[in-house]
């Protein structure tokens, strides 16, 4: 059976498409700079908006270690009134409009992440704005050309499913390509998940290995419940296990630490 990239193209295509699929799994193993934090310069654990925040300000996301430790430093108070940005000091703004006018002055300069963020904004219609599908595709289209992979898995996913676009699975699929190519974890999962799809379970098990080993724990319960329905083997489970566990400890800081144990 084809893989799944290769049952969506022509019969002359195939070549293309296999080849493609073996860039695909030499490549992408590393997770991108900015999914580390630029203070302790130590990767963020997935989920990454669970153990780290995003300022508008300058839209560097700070782990929640950083965070806690500034705040013991007298940068402030860690909500509130008089809030700094732990990263480059800046008054965090507290309502809809200071905020949307900081994300947009971002968004003029040719920021990537700031205009993906406005795209998110539409998308969900928060800031005041008013919910708007097609806005956000502009954006998070917009983003994909100024270098953010995060984009295009918001991109992957809008036209995979056509939530938010036209449904255009091949599309979509060529969005979570790209950023799966570049070590964003989610669109490297999600083609895990169109090659179970297709029953391409060998394929998907090598997708899920890499993700897994970047330390994303829903490849790795995917994997073990491939093993126990005898799509994957033991040793793959075993190897990947080993490779989430390390990749998780290389995550972990003393202030990381105590900050889950204060809810930070």
């Amino acid at each position: 059976m084809p893989d799944a990239a290769a049952a969506l193209v022509d019969a002359a295509d195939l070549g293309a498409a296999r080849n493609l699929r073996q860039q695909l799994m030499a490549s992408g193993h590393e997770r991108p700079e900015g999914d580390t934090c630029p203070i302790c310069f130590v990767l963020i654990e997935f989920p990454m908006n669970k153990h780290a925040k995003r300022n508008a300000c300058c839209m560097k996301r700070v782990c929640n270690g950083c965070v806690l430790a500034a705040h013991q430093r007298g940068l402030r108070g860690m909500r509130g009134i008089g809030r700094l940005c732990e990263f480059c000091r800046t008054p965090i703004p507290h309502d809809d409009a200071s905020t949307l006018a900081m994300v947009q002055k971002r968004v003029n300069k040719g920021d990537a992440d700031a205009t993906k963020s406005l795209g998110d904004k539409y998308y969900h219609g928060r800031l005041g704005l008013a919910k708007d599908d097609l806005r956000a595709i502009e954006l998070w289209t917009e983003a994909t050309e100024l270098g953010s992979i995060d984009a295009h898995y918001q991109l992957g996913y809008a036209y995979y499913n056509g939530d938010g676009a036209k449904e255009d699975k091949p599309r979509g699929i060529r969005h979570w390509q790209e950023a799966a190519m570049k070590g964003e974890v989610e669109s490297r999962h999600k083609l895990g998940d169109v090659e179970y799809y297709y029953g391409n379970y060998e394929v998907a098990v090598q997708h899920y290995m890499i993700s897994a080993k970047m330390g994303y724990e829903t490849s790795l319960n995917d994997i073990k419940e491939m093993f126990k329905d005898g799509q994957a083997t033991k040793a793959q489970y075993a190897e990947a296990l080993l490779g989430y566990r390390d990749a998780v400890e290389e995550t972990k800081s003393p202030q990381r630490e105590e900050a889950k144990r204060l809810g930070v």
